[in-house]
C-alpha cells in the first residue's frame, strides 16, 4: 500500500459529534448534585493495595485479549506471532481512548495489517467473531452475577424489565453467532443474500466494493470453521472477562462498598454494553453513568458511586493508553493513520 496516497485524514464525522453530545449529557447527569471536594475525598480514601491490584489486573486483560486473538486470526492454521498482535491490540485500545467514534476498531485492523500483512478483511472478520464472543460471554457472566445475588430482575429499565433486556440481548448474540456460522459453512447462499441486499440499498459504483468487502469478512470468520479453535477462543473469552470482572471486584474492595462479589460481574457487563453507544474518546460519560446507575440500585451513595466510576475509569485508562503510544512509536505507525472511517483499504 502506498502511504502517500492512501493515508487518510482524521475526521470527527457525525458519529463523533453524536458521541460527544451524548457523553456531555451523561457526564452532566453523573456529576449533577455531586460536590467535587467530596468526589476527590472518596477517591483519596481508597485502600491502596487492592486499588493498585485493580489497575494491574485490568491492564493484564489486554495481553490476554491478544492471546485469544491469535486463535481467531490464523493464516492456514498458522498462528501469527504474538508481539505484532500485541502492538496492534495496544494501539487499537489506545486509539479508542484518544480518538472519536470508536476509531480503535479500525486502528487495530489497520495496525495488524501493516505489522503482519494479514488481509484487512480477514482481520475485520476476526473482530466480528471476537465481538460476538464478548457479547455471549458477558450475557452469561451477567446471568451468573444475577443468580448469585439478590438483584431484582424485575427492575424496569427504559420500559422493560431487566430480565427481558438480559434475555433479548442474549438472544441477539446467539442469532449473530448463528448467522456468522451459517455464512462460513454455507458461503454461497450467504453471499447471494448479501448481493441481493447490497444491490437494492447501495449505488452501483459502491455495490461491487461492498460485496467484495463482505466476502472478505466472511473469509475472515474462518475461526468458526475449526471447532477446536473456536472452542479454545471461547474459553479464552471466559478467562478475559473473568479477569476483567476481578479487577472490578478489587476496586469494590478498595472503595469498601457494601455489595456482594457478584456486583462486579453485573457491573462490568452493563458497562461493556453501555460503552457500545456512541461516545467521546475513552468512553467518558457512558462509563460513569452506567456505573453510577448500577451502584444506585444497590443503594450506594451517589457520590461514592461516582467516585468509584471515575477512580476505576481514570486509573485503568492510563496504562493501556501509554502502552499503545509506546507500541505506536515502536512500530513507526502514525496516529493520523488510525482515525479513518472511510472504506477499508484494498487488500494487496
Amino acid at each position: 500500500m502506498a502511504p502517500d496516497n492512501r493515508r487518510r485524514r482524521l475526521s470527527l464525522g457525525w458519529a463523533g459529534v453524536a458521541g460527544i453530545v451524548l457523553s456531555v449529557i451523561l457526564l452532566w447527569w453523573t456529576l449533577r448534585d455531586i460536590r467535587l471536594a467530596d468526589l476527590i475525598g472518596h477517591m483519596r480514601a481508597v485502600a491502596v493495595v487492592p486499588f493498585a491490584g485493580c489497575v494491574v489486573v485490568a491492564t493484564l486483560v489486554f495481553p490476554l485479549r491478544t492471546i485469544r486473538w491469535r486463535y481467531l486470526l490464523q493464516l492456514d492454521e498458522r498462528a501469527l506471532p504474538f508481539v505484532p498482535l500485541w502492538h496492534a491490540t495496544a494501539i487499537g485500545f489506545m486509539a479508542n481512548n484518544l480518538l472519536p467514534a470508536r476509531a480503535g476498531e479500525v486502528a487495530r485492523v489497520y495496525a495488524v495489517r501493516q505489522l503482519t500483512g494479514v488481509q484487512f478483511s480477514a482481520a475485520a472478520g476476526s473482530l466480528v467473531v471476537e465481538r460476538v464472543m464478548d457479547g455471549l460471554t458477558l450475557v452469561t457472566l451477567l446471568g451468573i452475577g444475577i443468580l448469585a445475588s439478590d438483584f431484582d430482575t424485575g427492575t424496569v429499565v427504559l420500559g422493560l424489565s431487566f430480565g427481558r433486556w438480559l434475555g433479548g440481548v442474549g438472544l441477539l448474540f446467539v442469532v449473530l453467532l448463528g448467522g456468522a456460522i451459517w455464512a462460513v459453512h454455507w458461503p454461497d447462499p450467504a453471499l447471494s443474500l448479501s448481493r441481493w441486499v447490497i444491490s437494492r440499498t447501495l449505488p452501483v459504483r459502491w455495490a461491487d466494493k461492498a460485496l467484495g468487502a463482505v466476502a472478505g469478512v466472511f473469509e475472515g470468520l474462518s475461526a468458526l470453521r475449526n471447532w477446536r479453535r473456536f472452542g479454545i477462543a471461547s474459553a479464552w473469552s471466559v478467562i478475559v472477562w473473568s479477569v476483567n470482572g476481578f479487577s472490578f471486584y478489587l476496586c469494590i474492595v478498595a472503595f469498601d462498598l457494601p455489595v456482594p462479589w457478584s456486583t462486579a460481574l453485573i457491573l462490568q457487563s452493563l458497562i461493556a454494553f453501555g460503552v457500545s453507544l456512541p461516545s467521546a474518546p475513552g468512553f467518558f460519560g457512558p462509563f460513569e453513568a452506567v456505573t453510577k446507575g448500577t451502584l444506585l440500585l444497590y443503594s450506594i451513595d451517589a457520590t461514592v458511586a461516582t467516585s468509584y466510576a471515575f477512580g476505576y475509569h481514570l486509573f485503568t485508562f492510563v496504562p493501556i493508553t501509554l502502552l499503545g503510544l509506546w507500541s505506536l512509536a515502536r512500530t513507526r505507525l502514525h496516529l493520523t493513520d488510525l482515525g479513518t472511517h472511510d472504506a477499508p483499504p484494498t487488500d494487496d
